[in-house]
């Protein structure tokens, strides 16, 4: 059986961007890596959205950069402009072609379907593959989003539409989300909040009935996507000679679901920790927000219905503290103008 420097259980996201940023910067010219990973072939299957608030290695990935976001309730609205962090959406297909292409000019590098091929005993394991068995009670970012074409020129391609709570919540958290990537194609997303639920996930009317009440007639749709996001931090015992990235590795911001850049921050820490890496830190995107995260999904979990206005008024305060705040980059005055915002005897009480 072959062996290897480095394993990396799971080629998604966290995988491959760890595997690039190793090899972009040499880590992997004396160094030899496995990667492992099921599928027959990688197409585009995702689409990663979030405010650039950190460079990141995928520039090239970015299908369109926006600079204007919308928030809508039943109630009302805002457009809400984000100038200093441009809202960015990644194609997984772009990712995946431009992250393989490189990693298959080393020749140190290597793809394999199951780990039972290699023997480990001497490498280093980097595991992307979270555990979620026994969370059926824990709530779930899940959702459905279609990319459609329309006939006519529908869409402003200026702003994206991030959260129209003003449908159907079903005593949980619904909205929906439209990517504009053009004046006629734009990927629209019907998103919960929610415990496991399967009377939830009738995504396919739910965004029927949405499109046609934004009086879209004639579509056509190019692609589907559908996933579920852990709204908890799975638990792992600490390992020798092992560490979790990507979701495994907590690095989804709970109160939010974003989880790209955390991705690549903690690419670069390995990066930059590789010789030490088995005796450094774990790293984590900051004890403050997991503490907050945790308050805010209380409160979600207990009054549902009062999300919208909540989501609604975090974005009172200035624009680029709560992308900040959001985007795990605030300081402790940006972080009071946003609590400031918030409800307070409704997160007090669930703080005990």
């Amino acid at each position: 059986m072959r062996e290897f420097d480095y394993v990396i259980i799971g080629g998604g996201c966290a995988g491959l961007s760890l595997a690039y940023e190793l090899d972009i910067h040499q880590k992997l010219n004396n160094k030899t890596l496995a990667i492992i990973e099921p599928r027959e072939e990688y197409k585009r299957d995702k689409t990663w959205s979030f405010w650039k608030v950190a460079p990141h290695n995928f520039e090239d990935c970015v299908k369109k950069n926006w600079k204007e976001f919308s928030i809508k309730t039943s109630s009302g609205s805002k457009i809400i402009k984000c100038d200093s962090f441009p809202y960015q959406s990644i194609d997984s297909g772009l990712f995946y072609n431009k992250v393989k292409h490189r990693l298959g000019k080393n020749k140190n590098i290597k793809f394999f379907k199951n780990i039972n091929e290699l023997n480990t005993n001497n490498s280093f394991i980097f595991n992307s593959v979270p555990s979620l068995d026994g969370f059926g009670s824990n709530l779930w970012q899940h959702f459905q989003g279609i990319e459609i074409e329309t006939t006519e020129k529908f869409f402003d391609d200026k702003i994206v539409n991030l959260m129209d709570f003003d449908c159907d919540q079903r005593n949980n958290v619904h909205f929906f989300y439209i990517l504009p990537f053009s004046k006629n194609i734009a990927m629209i997303e019907t998103t919960w909040l929610s415990k496991e639920d399967k009377s939830l996930k009738d995504y396919d009317s739910q965004t029927k009935s949405y499109i046609n009440r934004l009086g879209i007639k004639d579509y056509k749709i190019n692609f589907k996507e559908e996933g579920a996001i852990p709204l908890f931090h799975p638990k792992y015992k600490k390992e020798k000679n092992k560490i979790n990235i990507g979701t495994a590795g907590g690095m989804t911001r709970l109160s939010t679901g974003y989880t790209f850049l955390n991705i690549q921050e903690h690419s670069r820490f390995i990066r930059i920790n590789l010789e030490n890496i088995g005796n450094t830190k774990k790293y984590d995107i900051g004890k403050k927000y997991q503490f907050l995260d945790q308050i805010f999904l209380k409160v979600l979990k207990k009054h549902p219905e009062k999300m919208p206005g909540i989501f609604f008024k975090m974005f009172g305060a200035s624009y680029d503290a709560t992308i900040k705040f959001l985007s795990n980059k605030s300081n402790f005055f940006e972080d009071l103008s946003i609590i400031s915002k918030m409800p307070k005897w409704l997160f007090i009480k669930s703080i005990f």
